[in-house]
């Protein structure tokens, strides 16, 4: 009865498919608000802690580092320690989406639209 519907089935299978990973990816991004990683710079004087989403949530200052005459280098060192909280947080979320986009047959390095 359904012969002549050729690849329907395959149609209604990513369909399904993709229902799950739109599911999957609305889970990952609440679980990405929990996930929290380390920024460092200056060998640990200055450690920025964001979400996985890039959202930044902490900042620890060595007050080693608050000399007037080194205001300079304190203010490398908080910037490089943001630009490594926000790298490893894109990294870490790059590596979560990866685990949900596996199973469709996508490229590895497929980035996805939003």
């Amino acid at each position: 009865m359904f012969k002549g519907l050729g690849g329907l089935g395959d149609m209604t299978k990513m369909m399904k498919a993709a229902q799950e990973m739109q599911g999957k990816m609305a889970q990952l991004q609440e679980e990405m608000e929990n996930i929290t990683v380390e920024g460092r710079a200056g060998a640990g004087l200055v450690t920025v802690t964001a979400t996985a989403k890039g959202e930044l949530t902490g900042l620890s200052i060595d007050p080693s580092i608050f000399q007037a005459e080194e205001k300079e280098v304190a203010e490398d060192l908080i910037l490089a320690a943001v630009k490594d909280a926000l790298a490893q947080a894109t990294a870490r979320a790059q590596a979560e989406m990866a685990k949900i986009t596996e199973g469709l047959g996508l490229p590895p390095d497929f980035k996805m639209p939003f």
